[in-house]
């Protein structure tokens, strides 16, 4: 997938770990999103994982996520920069996603400190044409506060 142009609409959480950056890396990466990820109002939950082409920690790895509402979407790796930075982006979104957004961008990062490190989770989705305004809707309503609420038990 190339990478897309332009502002997208973006929301982040951020939650302090006591592991060291390294450790807290090696964790979030492979971690089993079916555990993670559960429904959040209009948002369905990760209920599987298929079609993974590796182990999830390098550059062009491949997996598509099967969502509770019947839709799924594939995450491509395109960053593995341990322990700094873990990005990938997300295509061929179905269902409701599949009609507002082109694609979408995440990016965990792990700022290490003497205690532990701050782990800051980034998504950035890309609204198709003149659907930005229900795009931001639903990153404002549900999206950043489902962030804040799951990233916390994976940190």
């Amino acid at each position: 997938m190339t990478r897309r142009r332009g502002a997208g609409i973006r929301a982040s959480a951020e939650a302090l770990t006591r592991t060291n950056a390294h450790r807290a890396y090696e964790i979030s990466g492979p971690l089993d999103p079916t555990l993670f990820y559960p429904r959040f109002g209009p948002l369905p939950a990760v209920v599987e994982v298929r079609n993974q082409s590796g182990s999830w920690d390098t550059v062009g790895r491949t997996r598509t996520l099967m969502l509770s509402d019947g839709g799924h979407v594939v995450e491509t790796i395109t960053d593995a920069h341990s322990p700094l930075l873990f990005g990938y982006e997300l295509s061929d979104f179905q269902k409701l996603f599949g009609t507002l957004v082109s694609g979408a961008r995440a990016e965990w990062r792990f700022e290490p400190l003497r205690s532990g490190a701050i782990v800051q989770w980034t998504y950035t989705f890309f609204a198709r044409p003149a659907r930005g305004w229900i795009v931001r809707l639903i990153v404002r309503l549900w999206w950043a506060r489902y962030m804040r609420k799951v990233l916390p038990p994976i940190a």
